[in-house]
């Protein structure tokens, strides 16, 4: 079954890291860019970051600096180190995969960054 599973969300102190973690199933094949949004409430889904399967990178100017996307494609793993974390970086983050013919998305993770 093709799905993409999700883990590390939850709750940090300001200035706080965590690190989340999107495993692609075995019936997503030909993977190509992997990629991270979020939705805080009330606004629409974001762009965070995502990473080609050759490791170019591209980040949401809101999260530069403090935010690093990586990729393992032998495990068809993506990863979002996120440091330095804000009560505005509070959200559901998704995980996005893109393929050659389709495109799928995580069930989603909570973070939130509150005191």
């Amino acid at each position: 079954q093709a799905q993409l599973v999700e883990s590390g969300g939850g709750l940090v102190q300001p200035g706080g890291s965590l690190r989340l973690s999107c495993a692609a199933s075995r019936g997503i094949f030909d993977i190509d860019t992997m990629g991270w949004y979020r939705q805080a409430p009330g606004e629409p889904r974001e762009f965070v970051a995502d990473i080609t399967p050759g490791g170019n990178t591209d980040y949401a100017d809101s999260v530069k600096g403090r935010f690093t996307i990586s990729r393992d494609n032998a495990k068809n793993t993506v990863y979002l180190q996120m440091n330095s974390l804000k009560p505005e970086d509070t959200a559901v983050y998704y995980c996005h995969v893109q393929t050659y013919l389709n495109a799928y998305w995580g069930q989603g993770t909570q973070v939130t960054v509150s005191s």
